[in-house]
């Protein structure tokens, strides 16, 4: 019987919630029918698979709060998982005309500049860059707005889209406020030139 740590438990579901995206692709995509309800079906079943998923952002959360096993790895992966859960699934139903491209655009976008500016605590702090409150509201409202759409309630999917994009833009505008630090003094750097060696001329005597 293999015996799982708990202290490596939520970062082994933040893996699972990365390895359940293809599982969600493969599903989203299956042969559909002559039917209408061929691909219905698929989308439902989809919808469930990306619900597991989300639960999963919830429960390693939760255990990791819990048992204080928090960890840089979790800091990162989790946030990562999320973006590249939501994102994947934002992408593949623009194809079929449940969400506008331009929305998808916004959180890429948001997501992107969020990203870079993770990389940059990181590289002059040293420290990863937990998400907020606001950022756990996008992320929430992303997963729910996913779910309603996909399995046909496409009000309650809407009103949750509309809600997610406000918490994207205004999110992303919260990070960089709190971390305007990292670009004090950023500009060009000054590459010093190397000297040219000395040459010493000696007195030849005659």
């Amino acid at each position: 019987m293999i015996k799982i740590k708990k202290e490596m438990l939520p970062n082994q579901l933040t893996m699972l919630r990365i390895f359940l995206i293809p599982v969600f692709i493969v599903v989203f995509y299956l042969p559909k029918g002559p039917h209408i309800g061929a691909s219905y079906a698929s989308w439902l079943i989809a919808a469930g698979i990306f619900a597991l998923a989300s639960f999963t952002d919830w429960l390693d959360g939760f255990l990791a709060r819990k048992w204080h096993v928090i960890s840089n790895f979790g800091k990162f992966a989790d946030p990562l998982a999320d973006k590249m859960l939501t994102l994947v699934a934002f992408v593949v139903m623009i194809e079929v005309s449940l969400v506008p491209a331009w929305a998808v655009a916004i959180i890429v976008c948001r997501e992107l500049a969020v990203t870079g500016l993770r990389l940059l605590i990181v590289e002059q702090d040293g420290k990863v860059l937990a998400a907020a409150m606001p950022g756990k509201i996008k992320t929430t409202t992303q997963m729910l707005a996913v779910i309603f759409l996909l399995i046909g309630l496409d009000l309650v999917g809407l009103i949750f889209l509309v809600v997610c994009l406000f918490f994207t833009v205004y999110s992303g505008w919260d990070y960089f406020r709190q971390n305007m630090w990292v670009f004090k003094g950023a500009g060009a750097t000054h590459i010093e030139e190397p000297e040219a060696p000395k040459v010493v001329h000696k007195k030849v005597e005659k």
